[in-house]
């Protein structure tokens, strides 16, 4: 039988992006094919964050200390 998913390698193991019907401790055999990067740019840090549009007083970081109470 063959089936072929798409699956991300975390450093240590291979993570199926959906459902596997495979029951547990099955022995496999896996061929790899990666695909070309994405042409598109990564998307900065700040770009990201902005888009979030998280609330927050705007010196949030001098003023950390008053948004967490220990």
């Amino acid at each position: 039988m063959s089936t072929t998913l798409e699956a991300v390698f975390d450093g240590t193991v291979f993570r199926p992006k959906g459902t596997v019907s495979l029951k547990p401790n099955t022995r496999v055999q896996i061929t790899i094919e990666t695909e070309a990067p994405s042409e598109q740019p990564p998307e900065s840090f700040l770009r990201v964050a902005r888009s979030l549009r998280l609330k927050g007083p705007k010196d949030f970081s001098e003023r950390i200390h008053d948004c967490f109470r220990y």
